[in-house]
């Protein structure tokens, strides 16, 4: 299926300037709570240092960009400081991250030609790498049109060749798509792995159980469709089961938008083609309020008991108790693929009915367990950091980089799905 993915060794990389896309979006308000994705991309990075090439890195970080204005907030709250003095620490090396001026409130309007005198430091081996600003504080990463193929155009100006390890950073924007037009491209060891741990889920091992939680129906509808349909039992959790909840038992939840309940309407209806799949957890945790988990400030209902009409405050959390229930038991003991994208509660408080999902699919040794990214990961690391660590090495587990671009690949059927990967795969290096 991907036979034409051109890979990080098939490149002569001596004497070579690399320009790497990683997606090293770690970084929340100027700190790392995981460094896990920048750990994933290092052996990447030493294979091209290896091999004599020299490395130039890129990442986006968080959103900088007010969708409603366009304005772009140059900020140390995302900027790539923190990752480079990460990776200065880890591998004792020498990076620099060039110093651009943003014009106006469009952020940076292209690559400066001061950064010319950094690459003949790289050149000379003065310094051991460079990491550019954050790809999201550049006006043409994300603008589309000639802005995007200009700016993508002066990536390319920077090396001799660009490789992909981002399988997180799915979205076509000049970085990750519109530079492959004009450097030689390959696929990084990472994305290499991320794709073929995706035929885990292609071609899963029944009985297949996946569990996906968020806080927006409206944005995973179509993931859900397309689990639905390949799972043998989908589970839901997180604001996306309140919606579903409500659509389908006439039930008031706190905080459910209208447009998330006309997407679990949608979803209610289509999962009647699948009878006996969606699996509902039936004990759910309502709060008074959101501040925090206060003693007789929250509650457990049992949805068996409730009644169309009924209104509740916010619900933001499973009772543990529902992991206890002799179906759910059994259906997560006979499974032998499951994959997560889920939190079940409001973090931070609300933290058991996470606690008791990752305890009872760790209980199952047979199956292989497939974590999506983001969240799901920084949650197991928090809750439960015995069994992350266990699970970063073990075979039956494997953590996503990218819980969003996992979703999207389901979605679609095939990694080509992902623009990204498909831009490598039509590229001709010959």
């Amino acid at each position: 299926m991907l036979e034409t993915l051109p890979r990080l060794q098939d490149a002569d990389l001596a004497g070579k300037i690399v320009l790497v896309r990683v997606d090293h979006n770690v970084v929340k308000q100027g700190i790392i709570h995981d460094p896990y994705r920048i750990d994933a991309t290092l052996g990447t990075l030493y294979y091209i240092n290896a091999k004599g090439g020299k490395i130039i890195l890129m990442t986006h970080v968080g959103r900088p960009k007010n969708k409603k204005t366009g304005e772009i907030t140059i900020s140390p709250d995302t900027s790539v400081r923190p990752i480079v003095d990460y990776l200065q620490h880890k591998l004792h090396i020498r990076m620099q991250v060039p110093d651009f001026l943003p014009q106006d409130t469009r952020g940076y309007l292209g690559v400066e030609t001061s950064i010319n005198h950094m690459i003949k430091d790289l050149q000379a081996g003065t310094i051991d790498g460079i990491y550019l600003p954050n790809t999201r504080w550049f006006f043409g990463e994300e603008a589309g049109g000639d802005a995007a193929d200009r700016f993508a155009h002066q990536l390319a100006g920077l090396a001799d060749i660009f490789v992909n390890d981002a399988f997180g950073s799915w979205q076509p924007h000049a970085s990750t798509v519109g530079i492959t037009h004009y450097l030689p491209s390959y696929a990084g060891f990472l994305m290499q792995q991320e794709i073929q741990n995706l035929q885990r889920v292609y071609q899963a091992e029944c009985p297949f159980v996946t569990v996906v939680a968020g806080s927006k129906f409206d944005t995973k509808i179509d993931s859900l469709f397309a689990l639905l349909k390949r799972s043998d039992y989908l589970i839901l959790g997180g604001v996306i089961y309140n919606a579903y909840l409500c659509a389908k038992y006439g039930i008031t939840i706190k905080g459910i938008s209208e447009k998330d309940m006309v997407a679990a309407s949608r979803f209610v209806t289509y999962a009647q083609k699948y009878p006996g799949k969606l699996v509902e957890l039936p004990l759910i945790v309502e709060s008074d309020t959101l501040a925090g988990r206060i003693d007789g400030q929250h509650r457990t209902h049992d949805i068996r008991k409730l009644h169309r009409g009924d209104e509740l405050g916010y619900v933001l959390d499973i009772d543990p108790a529902s992991f206890d229930e002799p179906q759910v038991q059994q259906i997560f003991g006979r499974a032998r693929t499951i994959f997560v994208n889920a939190v079940m509660g409001f973090t931070p408080h609300f933290n058991s009915g996470t606690i008791a999902l990752d305890q009872l699919i760790d209980a199952n040794r047979d199956a292989v367990k497939l974590y999506g990214g983001g969240d799901t990961l920084q949650e197991l690391k928090r809750l439960l950091p015995g069994l992350y660590i266990m699970a970063l090495d073990h075979p039956k587990y494997y953590i996503f980089t990218g819980g969003g671009a996992v979703l999207k690949a389901i979605e679609t059927g095939s990694p080509l799905g992902l623009v990204p990967i498909t831009a490598l795969c039509e590229k001709d290096n010959g």
